[in-house]
């Protein structure tokens, strides 16, 4: 006789998550809604009561045992201290990997090793095969590029039910089985926080000072809030004072952190082919890769994956050169790599 295995659930309110205990249940797992509390900064404006009372909403209507993991001092430290540092530095922080890094995959998997459970679960749209993570069915929700921290004594303890559907199949299935989430919409925005306004959430920490935006010839030719809030790529929260140039795209190619100035353009900041760019804090889910591999790499979510060879491979870094140009990234963005729909790990740009 089998012994039933129990698996607490992360219940975020939403609709992925809800579906994604549905499954479980009907696989015969013993499922357990659990609600991840998570800090929020005093000045911003907390629903996670609401959120809260549609994870319980779903737990009822399933009848299953539902509990609240206590995750804001791993939240406050591992996701929100590190936004603010790295912006602080001048980088472009991902707090949605960390927060999967540190929280969900973290103190949500520390907490449900305590009371017993042997596996957590998430709404996540990426799948876990033979101990290797995969992109998710549906490509418009595949969320692989956020976990590409995840170990594989991580992965020995996961389960991610909803990977294998399209996010219709997955608002159809839950209308059929009554689920009081179905019609919910998608949260957007920073990991738990929601919409963040860049610079008026770091105003709570640095001061910001007004600063020069220059074209690429070292021209003044705008105001920008604070050269700290700006990454490479970025097309808005700048004032461009020249006539001429009002009405076309900008983008932010460059920025000075002494002199507290950007640098725009009409075009993208472009890494060119064969140039290699470095990666540091490198994790490998299965296998390191060896010397000359191609791979598919992205450096932001639902970028279209470039063609890269990695090389200078060594305990917590490596050297990515594309193949093709590619919009150049930010230091501190996540770089992903991929051997087609099989996430193999991936970096922080140095």
């Amino acid at each position: 006789m089998t012994t039933q295995k129990t698996v607490f659930v992360g219940l975020s309110g939403g609709v992925d998550s809800a579906v994604a205990a549905l499954r479980l249940q009907k696989e015969g797992y013993a499922v357990v809604g659990v609600f991840i509390k998570v800090w929020h900064p005093d000045f911003l404006v907390c629903n996670w009561e609401e959120e809260r009372l549609d994870a319980m909403r779903v737990a009822a209507h399933l009848d299953i045992p539902f509990l609240t993991c206590d995750a804001e001092e791993a939240y406050q430290t591992e996701v929100g201290d590190y936004f603010v540092r790295e912006y602080m530095a001048g980088r472009t922080p991902n707090p949605d990997v960390m927060c999967n890094k540190a929280v969900k995959f973290g103190a949500f998997l520390s907490f449900a090793k305590e009371h017993g459970a042997d596996m957590i679960a998430t709404g996540h749209y990426a799948q876990v095969k033979d101990s290797r993570l995969l992109r998710g069915v549906d490509a418009d929700k595949d969320q692989s590029y956020f976990l590409w921290t995840l170990t594989q004594e991580q992965l020995a303890h996961v389960l991610l039910p909803v990977g294998d559907s399209t996010k219709k199949e997955i608002r159809a299935e839950a209308a059929r089985a009554g689920i009081p989430t179905a019609a919910k919409k998608d949260s957007q925005g920073i990991c738990f926080l929601g919409h963040v306004d860049i610079p008026e959430f770091m105003s709570h920490f640095v001061e910001l000072k007004q600063g020069n935006v220059l074209n690429e010839k070292g021209e003044v030719i705008g105001t920008h809030n604070g050269a700290l809030v700006y990454t490479l790529g970025q097309r808005h929260g700048f004032t461009v004072s020249n006539a001429d140039t009002e009405t076309r795209a900008h983008y932010v190619v460059g920025k000075d952190m002494e002199e507290n100035t950007i640098t725009i353009a009409e075009h993208p900041p472009v890494l060119p082919a064969q140039q290699g760019i470095s990666l540091i804090e490198t994790n490998w889910i299965a296998e390191v890769p060896k010397e000359g591999d191609e791979m598919f790499v992205q450096f932001r979510y639902r970028q279209t994956p470039a063609r890269a060879v990695v090389s200078n491979i060594a305990n917590d870094t490596c050297t990515i050169v594309p193949t093709e140009s590619v919009e150049r990234p930010a230091a501190g963005q996540s770089c992903v790599l991929y051997d087609r729909e099989v996430c193999l790990g991936g970096g922080v740009v140095g």
